[in-house]
Parts: C-alpha cells; sequence; structure tokens
C-alpha cells in the first residue's frame, strides 16, 4: 500500500489525510458495502435519513446509494476529502458532503434514522499501548463524538459501527448506560473476523452488556496479567488488522 505512514501516529493528522485524499482515489478500510451488506439491510430502511461519519475517500456511500439509499449525508475533517468526493458524486441527489468534526456536529437533534462509522474509531485510537485501557485522551474523544452521535439520533435510531474490535474491547465503550442505546453484535469476513455493532436508540442495554459497564466502574485499575497473551495479540498495528 502506497500511503502507508512511517508511524502509525500520523493516522490521527490532518495534514496526512489532506496530503493522501489529493492523489488516493478510493480505500475501503475493513472491505467494501458488499461485504456486510446483509447486516446493514436488517436495520436500514430505503427511506432512512443516513449520516456517514469520516467518509473518506470509501466507495461505501456511493455503493449505498446505487442499493436504494438515497437520503445520505456525508462528513470528514478533511475539505480535500469532501472537495474530491462531492465532485464524484455530484450527479447523486440528495447526498451532501461537510467538512466537519465528528465531536462537534453542526445538525439538529434528533436530525438521523441511521448514523454510521467505519474505522472512524478505529483510527482515533491507533496510538493507544494496550485494548485493556484506553488512555483518558482516546476516552474522551470516543465520549465526546458518541454523545453526538447519541444526540443526533431520532428516537428508535441506530448507530452502526463498523471495526475490527471484538466485543471485548469495544463493548467497554459503547456499553454505557448515559448513551441510551441498546447494542447488537455482529460478524463478517474470512479469515479475519470483523464486526458490525448496532446501536438503538431508547432501548435498555441487555444484563450482559449492564454487567460490562457495572465492572468497569467497579475496576478501572490495570488490567489482569492474566490476560497478556491476548494483549499481545491484540497490540497488532492498526494498519494490520483492518487492512484487508
Amino acid at each position: 500500500m502506497d500511503y502507508l505512514p512511517e508511524d502509525n501516529s500520523r493516522y490521527k493528522d490532518l495534514d496526512y489525510w489532506d496530503e493522501r485524499y489529493k492523489t488516493e482515489q478510493s480505500y475501503d478500510w475493513l472491505g467494501s458495502f458488499s461485504k456486510f451488506q446483509h447486516i446493514l439491510e436488517k436495520h436500514i430502511l430505503k427511506e432512512d435519513s443516513i449520516l456517514i461519519l469520516g467518509c473518506g475517500n470509501s466507495s461505501m456511500s456511493g455503493d449505498m446509494y446505487s442499493a436504494g439509499y438515497h437520503c445520505i449525508t456525508n462528513i470528514d475533517y478533511s475539505s480535500v476529502c469532501i472537495g474530491a468526493m462531492a465532485d464524484r458524486y455530484s450527479d447523486c441527489v440528495g447526498m451532501t458532503w461537510h467538512q466537519m468534526d465528528v465531536r462537534h456536529l453542526s445538525f439538529p437533534d434528533a436530525s438521523f434514522d441511521v448514523i454510521i462509522e467505519k474505522a472512524t474509531l478505529d483510527a482515533i485510537m491507533v496510538e493507544e499501548k494496550t485494548p485493556w485501557e484506553v488512555s483518558p485522551q482516546a476516552d474522551g474523544f470516543i465520549h465526546q463524538a458518541l454523545t453526538e452521535v447519541r444526540r443526533c439520533l431520532k428516537p428508535g435510531g441506530r448507530f452502526i459501527s463498523v471495526t475490527f474490535a471484538s466485543p471485548l474491547f469495544r463493548k467497554r465503550l459503547y456499553a454505557r448506560t448515559e448513551y441510551n442505546w441498546s447494542i447488537r453484535k455482529y460478524g463478517y469476513g474470512e479469515g479475519f473476523e470483523y464486526f458490525v455493532y448496532v446501536m438503538t436508540k431508547g432501548e435498555a442495554l441487555s444484563p450482559e452488556d449492564a454487567a460490562v459497564e457495572k465492572r468497569l466502574l467497579e475496576d478501572t485499575k490495570s488490567p489482569p496479567t492474566t490476560n497478556a497473551t491476548m494483549q499481545s495479540e491484540d497490540e497488532e498495528t492498526f494498519l494490520l488488522n483492518i487492512g484487508f
């Protein structure tokens, strides 16, 4: 891949993405829409209003539009990306593009039926040393983003997160009563499994997920040493995990 940065921390830099988007036409982290379309079709109606966070130059928005989802709003914090994608899909009536920070969405409350992120939150966490303990900086960033997602979802709306992170690690971030949503988990992929989490606003956490939140509230200390082997395996680089 020609766009590999010299250090994973560059995935968090706007300058890196601006330069990359000037020449790269398209790249789909975690696979194309067709790989998990069968999962999304269970939770998205063709007439739903959809927001895609950190759209990048992925073909997902265009593929969804071709599949009949015509009310799509896309945001990315790179103006270079947004300009290029707006030009590319200028003939897609009902699809809009905006330069925006996921932590500060400039939409009214309850604006969308569905909000989707694909590897956007993964990119925010590329510098984390261990999946067992998220740094205060990353946790704060994710919390700001998820609070905005909750605010912009309509009652009964779905937040869909596509990621390489397993439930053991990702539910630690999503299973919070304050978000006022339930969590359903799906998987896809051959050889390497990716995950799709569907959070439905207004539904309570399952007893299992509520227990996850309770454990985290009770114990925020260092991870147990018995998890050292699994921790080492999950410290692979962001690109190795999602580049398939």
